[in-house]
């Protein structure tokens, strides 16, 4: 009988234990995806969407030491869907992402140097950084009625070489932004290669 009751008690302690688990896994997903101005991400630590889906972190491929701020998914952390500083990467894995005091989210290295930055036009005193479950990173001012207004800053306006659903390619009319994809230099290697997917708009044809 004794053995009996405490093989129950520690059954019911593996339930509350898993309870807890999984209660303290939802609060801290739901609270990782956004990032505030009074705080960074180094090396090691990450933004996950809500959905758990997409990862925002500093990531290095093969041997070398390089190493980027990149988008990929969660499951498979070796599918990299978006570079930020792919044309200029960290000399090591010191680098930190923060809010400049300038309202632009910015990727620094050791030495506090600015090797990539979001490049707002103008000056938010609220801005957030969150990270969709479509796997866009985006720059919104949280003193707004919902995340679901016009974003200050999108990566979805800046792709690499990965095109998720949502994301487009062509031509904003509005922005002059031009969507394109553009292929990896190598396998280990983020910098922009020598292939381009553009979708070109013929005559007459509008876009968005």
């Amino acid at each position: 009988m004794e053995l009996e009751l405490r093989r129950g008690h520690l059954q019911t302690m593996a339930k509350i234990a898993f309870i807890l688990f999984v209660v303290n896994a939802i609060g801290l997903s739901l609270a990782a995806n956004i990032m505030g101005t009074n705080q960074s991400i180094s090396c090691g630590e990450t933004l996950v969407s809500s959905d758990l889906t997409f990862e925002l972190g500093f990531f290095t491929r093969g041997n070398s030491s390089m190493s980027y701020l990149g988008i990929w998914y969660k499951f498979s952390p070796q599918t990299v869907v978006w570079v930020a500083n792919r044309d200029n990467p960290l000399a090591d894995r010191n680098g930190v992402i923060r809010f400049s005091n300038v309202s632009n989210l910015v990727v620094l290295n050791q030495s506090n140097g600015v090797v990539w930055s979001s490049k707002l036009s103008r000056v938010l005193r609220n801005l957030v950084a969150q990270l969709l479950d479509s796997g866009s990173l985006v720059l919104w001012d949280k003193s707004g009625s919902s995340v679901d207004e016009a974003y200050s800053w999108q990566s979805f306006d800046y792709p690499t070489d990965m095109l998720l659903p949502s994301l487009k390619l062509g031509l904003n009319l509005k922005t002059g932004l031009e969507w394109h994809l553009t292929a990896w230099k190598s396998i280990n290697d983020p910098s922009p290669g020598d292939y381009i997917n553009v979708l070109k708009l013929s005559s007459g044809s509008t876009s968005v």
